[in-house]
Parts: structure tokens; C-alpha cells; sequence
């Protein structure tokens, strides 16, 4: 599957964004910090290297469940991320506004493909879904970031890595730990969350999603790289070409989050029709 070439996506990725850094993603100032807090203490103390691969093992195979794509989004309506410092609406409105502020700013149908990802980015929170796997969300929510090899300062709430046995660890808690310089993103193990099953979900249902919209639904949550440009020692040259997408992508996820709640039924046969181009009526979860 080849990369996308949407020249003008490509060209805007590399501006910065206009809202100043700290309006968003503030974790001291948050009127949710204590949440968010104990949702990165338990993050950071669980997600080890076993921990993730007995998750990878388990959900992956994606063979649990059949629902379609809006079945699914339907069980976002039931979910709030406690990692998320910025806002308390439920996860749907969330899909909806970062569908929409891309749509607005890349009109038309070469784009339609980035409309989708931020319709469905989230949509492997549903591991959280009390009806379906009731997973903690310190395994489904958060950030991102490799395990197997030690734990980067820039990540957020670092000091709470000291809690993962993995700090610890001679390998695990090395530069590169089981890892080779530059081997890519894709051959390395990141802390198990929604990122990584949605794009499993993808992979495994034959979704026609380009490389660069199953990338961003993949690494979206890695903010310690394309926000703090860490790990750039294990990043290859496929991911320093990429990572323009995940910036673009970045500013509508975050900038989105709005009080003002989406017309969804004014929305919904937009992103019918783009389901369906991309994706088999039923998939397997």
C-alpha cells in the first residue's frame, strides 16, 4: 500500500500550530489533574514489557467480536478518556470535532481519507467499553511510548516510570534495550492502547486506508516523538517522512476539543459514505 500524496496536506504539516502550547494538553493547571495524574501513575507503573505483550497476544488477533464501524462508534457515546486533560465530553463528540476541523481545512474528496481518521482514530477505546472487553483504560488511554528499552525524561509524567519494573530491568532499561539504531517504529513495542488495536482493526478487516491514514491511527498517541522529538534514535527514515502527517494531524485533535457540540445527524452520510469506501460493512474486533 503506497503513502498518499496529498501535496497540500503535506506542505501545511510542517507549519506550527497557532494556539500557543500551553492552552492544551496542560497537566498542572487541568481542573482534571488529579485524574489525569493517577491515570499516568498507573499507566506508567503497568504498562511493562510482559504487560504488553500479553495484551498484544490477546487483542491483536482482533477475533473476539464482530461489530461494524458505526456499532462501534455508538460505544464511544458511553466513554470518557480519564487521561485527557482537556476535556470530559464523551469520546464521539471528540471524533466528530477532529473530523470536522480536518475536513474544513482539507476540503474535498483527496482528502476524504484524513475526514475518516479523525472520525474513527479512537475508536479502539472501546477496549474500555464495559460491554465489551472492560479493560482499565491505563491500557486503552494515554499517550504512548516504547517499551524494552529505557524510558524517555520527555515522556509525560516520567517520574512515574520509576514505579515499572522495567527501570530496572539491565536490558529493558538500556538506550536501546532489545532494539537496533533506527530499526523503525513499526519493529518496536509500544505500550499497549487504543492506537495500536484500531490499527490492528484496520490491518486485519482489509481496510483500503492509505499507509499514511493507518500510520497516524497507529503512532497518534506518541507524543514524546512528534511532539518532543524523542526516540529519534530508534526512528526510521519511513517515520521522519511520516511524522509531517502525525503533525497535521495533531493540531485538529487537540484544537478540536471545543464546548460546542456537533449537528451529528447533519453529519452522519458524510462519513457513511467514507465507511463505506474504506471499510467491509462488518468487522471483526
Amino acid at each position: 500500500m503506497s503513502t498518499t500524496n496529498n501535496t497540500k496536506l503535506a506542505q501545511h504539516a510542517v507549519v506550527p500550530p497557532l494556539e500557543p502550547k500551553t492552552e492544551f494538553r496542560n497537566y498542572v493547571n487541568s481542573p482534571l489533574q488529579n485524574k489525569v495524574s493517577a491515570f499516568y501513575f498507573h499507566n506508567h507503573k503497568n504498562q511493562s514489557y510482559d504487560s504488553v505483550m500479553q495484551k498484544k497476544e490477546s487483542f491483536s488477533k482482533t477475533n473476539k467480536i464482530q461489530m461494524s464501524i458505526w456499532e462501534a462508534i455508538k460505544m464511544l457515546d458511553d466513554i470518557i478518556d480519564t487521561s485527557d486533560p482537556d476535556s470530559d465530553l464523551p469520546q464521539i463528540v471528540h471524533a466528530l470535532q477532529t473530523a470536522e476541523s480536518i475536513r474544513k481545512e482539507f476540503p474535498g474528496e483527496e482528502y476524504d481519507w484524513f475526514h475518516l481518521v479523525g472520525l474513527i482514530h479512537d475508536l479502539g477505546k472501546v477496549l474500555s467499553h464495559p460491554n465489551i472487553y472492560n479493560e482499565p483504560q491505563w491500557c486503552v488511554v494515554g499517550d504512548t511510548f516504547p517499551v524494552g528499552c529505557r524510558f524517555s525524561e520527555l515522556a509525560v509524567f516520567p517520574e512515574y516510570f520509576a514505579e515499572n519494573p522495567d527501570s530496572y530491568h539491565p536490558v529493558y532499561s538500556s538506550e536501546y534495550g532489545i532494539y537496533t539504531p533506527n530499526c523503525g517504529f513499526d519493529n518496536v513495542h509500544f505500550s499497549w492502547g487504543h492506537d495500536e488495536y484500531m490499527y490492528q482493526v484496520c490491518k486485519n478487516n482489509g481496510s483500503t486506508l492509505p499507509e499514511a491514514a493507518l500510520y497516524v491511527i497507529r503512532y497518534h498517541s506518541f507524543y514524546a516523538w512528534h511532539q518532543e522529538g524523542a526516540y529519534a534514535r530508534l526512528a526510521s527514515e519511513k517515520d521522519h517522512e511520516m511524522l509531517k502527517y502525525l503533525k497535521a494531524f495533531q493540531k485538529h485533535d487537540l484544537y478540536s476539543k471545543l464546548p460546542e457540540i456537533p449537528e451529528v445527524d447533519k453529519l452522519l452520510p458524510y462519513y457513511k459514505g467514507l465507511v463505506e469506501k474504506y471499510f467491509p460493512p462488518v468487522l471483526n474486533w
